[in-house]
């Protein structure tokens, strides 16, 4: 079995609190405040550590936060690694209101990360990896770190024999895509943006997804489809992973706890397809859960078990 480690540069400290009403210029009382990890390796960490599986979780952390970040992982009993930064680690608040149901996600910019600092996370993570490991490079940039950062760790962990995957968007993602990855997970439109069209139909998606294999961008495409499913583009194949419906309570964790299944099944030795119906199960069990809470394994197995036994069909 490879390793899977999972790479976050510009981590959070999310808040989760409640209100009765969201009304302007009053004072407005949060009920019980949950602190909890976030970021988008750090998530697909803890959903690996939820389903029964392993990891280390290494990330950028300074300041009070940054302790704070890691106590939570500590409770949490995920295998860390930190690599210290002089600013501050950053926190998110998520406010739902109890009256409409809908929630506000507030986040905040982060730290300035250095030169130095971002260049040595590079080092460290090829450090904790042998030939054939995952690394997962989840989640936007801070300010100092350049667009091309996820390519530069991608060029390293490819240097190393490793596989990378990363999930990103805008600029770091179009990046990433040039220096060639194992798996790039977009959905529609960052499919659209990273194949330079205005707009992505059902009859388009297949064959721009196929472009980005035959241009070098990635040896694997997963096209998130939100409630539909997925689809999985390999040279020369392509398949449909459907989800089942579910009562939708939040998305926030889905696309982390889908990249969580995914990469864990893949580092045991499943194959791309059973990895992605995984993935898929864990993403749709993610929208299960109610605030920032990610996959819960009860609800995984009884998913994949539903999209297997309709596969057969």
């Amino acid at each position: 079995m490879k390793k899977v480690i999972t790479l976050t540069i510009n981590p959070a400290v999310d808040k989760n609190t409640h209100i009765t009403g969201l009304r302007p210029d009053s004072k407005l009382r949060c009920s019980h405040v949950i602190a909890e990890p976030g970021g988008g390796g750090i998530n697909v960490s803890r959903a690996i550590h939820k389903l029964g599986g392993k990891s280390t979780c290494m990330y950028l952390a300074g300041g009070s936060t940054g302790e704070l970040l890691q106590s939570l992982l500590d409770e949490e009993q995920i295998t860390s690694h930190r690599v210290s930064i002089k600013d501050p680690t950053r926190e998110n608040i998520m406010v739902v209101d109890d009256v409409t149901q809908q929630q506000y996600r507030l986040i905040m910019e982060g730290p300035t990360v250095s030169t130095e600092e971002w260049q040595r996370s590079i080092t460290e993570v090829t450090s904790l990896m042998d030939e054939g490991d995952y690394v997962v490079a989840s989640g936007s940039l801070p300010t100092g770190v350049p667009t091309d950062y996820y390519a530069k760790v991608a060029e390293a962990v490819k240097a190393k024999g490793g596989k990378i995957i990363v999930d990103t968007s805008g600029e770091a993602l179009k990046h990433a895509a040039t220096a060639g990855v194992y798996l790039l997970k977009p959905n529609l439109g960052e499919l659209s943006s990273l194949t330079s069209q205005e707009a992505v139909t059902g009859p388009d998606q297949e064959h721009l997804a196929q472009r980005m294999i035959d241009q070098g961008m990635t040896e694997v495409v997963v096209v998130s489809l939100g409630p539909k499913g997925a689809m999985l583009v390999t040279n020369g194949k392509i398949e449909y992973i459907t989800a089942p419906t579910v009562h939708k309570k939040s998305t926030v964790g889905a696309g982390d706890s889908m990249v969580a299944g995914m990469v864990m099944r893949l580092s045991e030795g499943w194959s791309l397809t059973d990895a992605v119906r995984y993935g898929v199960a864990c993403g749709t069990a993610a929208v299960m859960t109610e605030d920032t809470q990610l996959c819960r394994k009860e609800d995984v197995e009884e998913l994949y078990s539903w999209i297997v036994e309709h596969a057969s069909r």
